[in-house]
């Protein structure tokens, strides 16, 4: 990389109004450092409380998922990436990691699920998951994605890239309305 480069990247953050990027391996400490700065971010911007506990519940989940599933056997290069950005409307909660693709279907079985539930579905699927307490091949029960949309109150959205031979990066963003619930 070119030291120029580095001004264009920053351009490329800033439109994109991407707030707060981290990539590279995930533990604890970085989680909690990760959460820490962008919970600094969030209080500078005069965000409302209720939107800024969703966004940290949401930010946890996505954390979590990263710091479980980071480590795919026969992965060339081992990263991951968690991104925070801001719109006008909207929080975004941005990750990515790499994941076996024969797994795929499972996370998107999961999501598709998920997405395909109203506020009540949601509540009532948390329940029984949490009731169950079945752990899937992938590591999780499905509790995180259910709680990511319950707390966003919005679809998550997603995407496959196969990045070398059997393995593929999971993209993963939620969108957190900066409009307060009106529950």
């Amino acid at each position: 990389m070119e030291i120029t480069s580095i001004h264009e990247f920053h351009q490329i953050m800033e439109e994109n109004n991407l707030v707060m990027i981290y990539e590279g391996e995930f533990n604890q400490e970085i989680t909690k450092n990760v959460l820490s700065m962008t919970e600094r971010n969030l209080n500078s911007d005069n965000i409302d409380s209720g939107v800024k506990k969703k966004v940290y519940n949401v930010m946890v989940e996505a954390l979590q998922n990263i710091c479980k599933h980071q480590h795919v056997d026969g992965l060339e290069h081992k990263t991951a990436i968690f991104m925070v950005g801001d719109t006008d409307d909207d929080l975004l909660i941005i990750s990515g990691n790499p994941i076996k693709t024969e797994n795929i279907h499972i996370v998107k079985d999961k999501i598709d699920l998920v997405n395909s539930l109203d506020k009540e579905g949601l509540k009532a699927l948390f329940k029984e998951l949490r009731l169950a307490s079945t752990v899937s091949e992938v590591g999780g029960a499905g509790l995180g994605f259910v709680d990511m949309a319950r707390k966003s109150e919005n679809k998550l959205e997603y995407a496959f890239e196969e990045i070398q031979s059997g393995i593929s990066y999971f993209t993963l963003l939620c969108r957190v309305s900066k409009s307060p619930s009106k529950e």
